[in-house]
């Protein structure tokens, strides 16, 4: 028996329990996760706390959940008016704070900057450019489509700063980038457009943090193993069960896209200077070379951690990052050792490479047998 063979009966033996031990599915999931039956999403949904140990729960727990996001939908997406008797006496050139139109065109400032973003997602593979199966039942007319608000007639793309919490400042731009995908016509939706959906429920419902430019890199691995699932039921709930996954893994991340969090230990500098550290710990002249340069980890990691080195590594290799990085009880130190041997296997050339070309070595990070990073960073101290 092969030991790919060898290692689905043991993820089956962990699964087929009443009461999965999620230490021994940590592990398991550590060193990879079989990439067949569905595996990956159902992992995922535990590793990332969606579904308990307890198996008896599952049915309760997804229909409460699935049934929740539905109601989102009906209560955020669909315009104002379209819901609204004919008693409803709010107008769309209403100001006023309770006015359900003032609350709308804000959104759609929101909106402009998601759908710019998705329209773009994974662009190497086409998967998000096809039609899902189950388009949603309250947006199947045109009309209703998220999109068709910040139409580029209309509204075109956005610059977003981010300032304080969350999102406070959007240049609007008027051009909008020719290689965006199009949408579906009347009656279906691609999975860029259930993916934008999910982003806008997650902003509305996260005033505090709302949406900000880096979170369509997130979500897009997550809907795309849920979308995949070769389980027609899982396939169906895809939207519901990503957005309370990605909530959930927002939830641990969420200090890395709020700016007033940037100083403390979980922010963004703090994750940096963790990355700083075990360089110097793990080889001083790489770490000597790179601070003599002045390149400082702000310019090459930011993007690394924050999007959890989603845009540096094909999809299919980002989704075995995730196995582990999801499965790892110190989920973001075991990041920051994957950003640190992703640093010391280029070795030779940072020490041999002026500032410029160790700039562009590290903003673009060669391909290279995944396996090698991961086995790299699980011997780093």
């Amino acid at each position: 028996m092969s030991l790919y063979k060898i290692r689905v009966a043991d993820l089956e033996n962990i699964l087929e329990q009443d009461e999965i031990d999620l230490k021994v599915l940590r592990s398991f999931c550590f060193n990879g996760i079989p990439d067949c039956n569905g595996f990956r999403a159902l992992c995922w949904k535990l590793l990332l706390g969606y579904l308990s140990p307890k198996k008896s729960t599952w049915p309760t727990k997804l229909t409460k959940q699935r049934e929740l996001y539905k109601q989102f939908v009906k209560e955020m997406v669909i315009s104002p008016g379209e819901q609204d008797g004919p008693e409803c006496i709010d107008h769309p050139l209403s100001d006023g704070p309770e006015s359900n139109w003032s609350t709308f065109f804000r959104d759609n400032e929101v909106l402009l900057q998601i759908d710019k973003d998705v329209r773009r997602l994974c662009p190497d593979i086409s998967f998000f450019q096809q039609p899902t199966e189950f388009p949603c039942e309250f947006v199947k007319e045109r009309e209703r489509k998220l999109h068709v608000r910040v139409a580029p007639t209309t509204l075109s793309s956005a610059n977003v700063e981010r300032k304080g919490v969350g999102m406070t400042k959007i240049n609007l731009i008027t051009k909008r980038a020719t290689e965006s995908y199009e949408a579906m016509d009347a009656g279906q939706e691609a999975h860029w457009e259930v993916v934008e959906r999910i982003l806008f429920l997650y902003a509305k419902l996260n005033p505090g943090q709302g949406y900000v430019q880096g979170m369509n890199e997130i979500i897009g691995p997550i809907y795309y193993v849920f979308a995949s699932d070769p389980h027609l039921e899982y396939r169906r709930y895809a939207e519901a069960d990503c957005f309370f996954c990605f909530t959930a893994l927002m939830g641990e991340i969420r200090d890395f896209f709020i700016k007033t969090l940037d100083e403390s230990e979980g922010g963004i500098k703090g994750m940096m200077a963790k990355l700083s550290n075990l360089l110097h710990e793990q080889d001083t002249e790489v770490w000597t070379r790179l601070r003599d340069q002045e390149l400082y980890p702000q310019y090459y990691s930011f993007r690394w951690l924050t999007l959890l080195l989603s845009q540096e590594f094909p999809l299919p290799d980002v989704l075995r990052i995730w196995d582990s990085v999801f499965a790892d009880d110190k989920r973001y130190d075991f990041l920051i050792k994957i950003c640190c041997a992703m640093i010391l296997l280029l070795r030779e050339q940072i020490l041999e490479n002026d500032f410029a070309n160790n700039v562009k070595l590290l903003q673009n990070f060669p391909l290279m047998d995944i396996n090698l990073v991961l086995r790299k960073a699980t011997c780093l101290d």
